[in-house]
C-alpha cells in the first residue's frame, strides 16, 4: 500500500522505539522521512536500513534554533512538509516529593518544550504547502494517575492540552492542518524496558499492584509493541483521518479504564 505516497514527514526521537517504528512504517507507505534524534549512531543506522527515502538529521528538540534550521532545510530540499510526529520524550522516575527540579525541567523540556517548538515552526511550512498533519506523542500518564513519574505526567498533560490549542488555532484559521495526540500505555521499547531498573536505582518501591514488569511505568500489564502505536500514527498522518482534529487516540488495551492488571490474551 501507499497511504502516505508523496508526503514528506519529520519524526523526532526516531533513532529507536516508537519513533523508529513510525519512520519505518511511514517509509513503507510511500513517505519521504526525515528522522531526528540526539542519538546519531542509531539514527544513522535506522535511516540507512530504511533506504533512499529516509534521511537522519541530528536534532535536540529543546533547541528552538535547531527547529528553525531543521524546517528550513526540509523546505529547501523537498519544498513541503506534510507530517510532523513530535515523538521525542524522556522519563525519569520520581514522585511529586522525590523528583528533583533538574529532572522535572529536563523531562518537561524534551516533551513539552520540544512539542511546542515543533508545532510552532511546522505550521507555517505546512500552511505554505496547503496543509498537513501534526501528531503529538502523549501517554495514558496524562489521563490517569502515575505516582512514580510525576514530571512525565506533567509533561504529557501539557502535550495533550497544547494539541487541542494547536488544533483549534489551525481550524479557525482554515489552514487545513490537523493536530492530534496519541496516548500509549507501556510499549516494548528501550525507554520502557529500562525504566524498572531506574525505579529500583532511585530507591522507589512501586505499589504491589503496579510493580514494573519488564519495566513499564504504566504498571505490570503486558507491554504492547511499538508497531501498535505506529499504525495509529500512520492513520493520523494519512488523508484517511482528514476529519479527525484535536482528538486523543488512546492505544492501551483498556489499561487507562481498567482497575488493576490487564491479563494477557489467551
Amino acid at each position: 500500500m501507499a497511504r502516505l505516497q508523496g508526503k514528506v514527514a519529520i519524526v523526532t526521537g526516531a533513532a529507536k522505539g516508537l519513533g523508529e517504528a513510525d519512520a519505518r512504517l511511514f517509509a513503507a507507505e510511500g513517505a519521504t522521512v526525515i528522522l531526528t534524534d540526539v542519538d546519531e549512531a542509531n539514527g544513522e543506522r535506522v535511516a540507512l536500513e530504511i533506504g533512499a527515502t529516509a534521511r537522519f538529521i541530528r536534532q535536540d528538540v529543546r533547541d528552538e534554533g535547531g527547529w528553525k534550521a531543521l524546517i528550513a532545510e526540509v523546505m529547501a530540499e523537498h519544498g513541503r512538509l506534510d507530517v510532523l510526529v513530535n515523538n521525542a520524550g524522556v522519563v525519569e522516575p520520581g514522585t511529586i516529593e522525590t523528583t528533583t527540579a533538574e529532572d522535572y525541567r529536563f523531562v518537561m523540556a524534551v516533551s513539552a518544550d520540544g512539542t511546542f517548538f515543533g508545532c510552532k515552526h511546522a505550521i507555517p511550512a505546512m500552511r505554505a504547502g496547503g496543509g498537513g498533519s501534526i501528531i503529538n506523542m502523549a501517554s495514558i500518564a496524562s489521563i490517569q494517575g502515575e505516582s512514580l513519574v510525576a514530571a512525565y505526567c506533567a509533561a504529557k498533560g501539557a502535550v495533550e492540552a497544547l494539541t487541542r490549542s494547536v488544533a483549534v488555532h489551525c481550524a479557525q484559521g482554515r489552514m487545513n492542518i490537523r493536530c492530534n495526540s496519541v496516548h500509549p500505555s507501556g510499549m516494548d521499547t528501550p525507554m520502557v524496558r529500562g525504566f524498572g531498573g531506574k525505579v529500583m536505582a532511585a530507591g522507589l518501591a512501586p505499589p504491589r499492584e503496579s510493580a514494573p514488569q519488564g519495566a513499564s511505568p504504566h504498571g505490570a500489564s503486558p507491554l504492547g509493541a511499538a508497531r501498535d502505536i505506529a499504525y495509529a500514527v500512520l492513520y493520523l498522518a494519512s488523508d484517511e483521518s482528514r476529519f479527525v482534529n484535536g482528538q486523543r487516540i488512546v492505544v492501551d488495551n483498556s489499561m487507562s479504564v481498567t482497575a488493576g492488571h490487564v491479563p494477557s490474551a489467551g
